[in-house]
């Protein structure tokens, strides 16, 4: 999908493809850290060293992209800095961890990402609240991803009220049990509401594994474009989902969001936005459906920064690097 997110997002063909694909992720990191390598040492041989690389999230190519500028000397700010779920079983708790010990400039999409990071012994010097990228990305293609999501076949299939799943964390899709529990509180769900599914490759391959089948009024779907997934999840009712972007887009867009996960690194969402914690067992997100379909509407927050102006704060925190490099190296 790669092509058509570079397109949807109107940005150009990156110069380097790094190609690293699936896998496990010791052999995933290493093929990046591999590869981001030698491009960054391809661009010092023609005289373009980069003054900075700007690494983004918590992937394994995030830590990969840092490890490799820092060992060639470069260096490297990161993006949504400080978040923790402080849930070391979390793979991306351990990007997180990792990317934010080795890096220059640590800037932070909510004020969380800040307390973390001083109550870790992090410079005031490196800290810098920017705001998330993702809602800026939202706000810019939002229009777009309405008339995307009314143009897919799928939507002529889908009810005026409707709720949105995903779900592909290992903790909740690797284990059968979990994920029986899961399939079947989904089908209660359904039945007061229809549920719009778009599955993930590897919970497709886990629940053909074993053998469960789809609730009904559960209406699965192949994993869709960025534009298209936006439009659908403006046009739900709720969404219940183990992502952490999702939790940030639906608080920018107000729309309930039962999180399947037992915490969230994004706590923004929770203290400010439409997010409700509801864990992976049958009783959590049955109760916490239930609260759902019962409380009283409070009004929601937008986190600070995430005004659509994010970049701008990461451009100024860019310049205001660069120009203090150049003047050292006059001095």
């Amino acid at each position: 999908m790669a092509g058509e997110i570079w397109q949807q997002l109107g940005l150009p063909e990156p110069d380097f493809a790094l190609g690293a694909g699936s896998g496990s992720h010791g052999a995933q990191t290493a093929r990046v850290l591999e590869r981001c390598e030698a491009a960054l040492v391809e661009l010092t041989e023609r005289g373009e060293r980069p003054d900075l690389v700007i690494v983004v999230g918590d992937v394994n190519s995030t830590l990969a992209a840092a490890l490799a500028a820092v060992k060639l000397g470069i260096p490297v700010a990161h993006v949504e800095a400080g978040l923790r779920s402080f849930d070391r079983t979390m793979p991306e708790e351990i990007n997180r961890l990792a990317t934010d010990a080795i890096c220059d400039l640590l800037w932070a999409s909510e004020i969380s990402g800040v307390r973390n990071l001083r109550a870790e012994g992090v410079e005031e010097s490196r800290i810098a609240l920017v705001g998330n990228l993702m809602i800026d990305s939202l706000h810019r293609h939002r229009a777009a991803a309405r008339t995307a999501w009314r143009q897919l076949p799928l939507r002529a299939q889908t009810p005026e009220d409707y709720g949105v799943v995903t779900l592909h964390r290992a903790a909740n899709v690797d284990d059968p049990a979990r994920l029986r529990e899961l399939l079947e509180v989904l089908g209660e769900i359904a039945r007061e509401m229809p549920l719009v599914f778009p599955v993930h490759p590897r919970t497709e391959a886990r629940v053909r594994e074993a053998g469960f089948v789809w609730p009904d009024r559960v209406i699965t779907a192949e994993p869709l474009g960025y534009q298209e997934f936006l439009g659908l999840v403006e046009g739900s009712q709720v969404v219940l989902t183990d992502s952490g972007g999702i939790q940030e887009e639906t608080t920018a867009m107000g729309i309930p969001c039962l999180t399947l996960r037992e915490n969230t690194e994004r706590p923004a969402t929770v203290e400010e936005g439409t997010n409700v914690l509801a864990g992976t067992s049958l009783e959590g997100v049955r109760a916490a459906w239930s609260r759902r379909a019962r409380r009283t509407e409070r009004p929601v927050r937008t986190p600070q920064g995430w005004d659509g102006r994010a970049a701008w704060r990461v451009h100024a925190r860019l310049r205001e690097f660069l120009e203090l490099g150049a003047i050292e190296q006059a001095a």
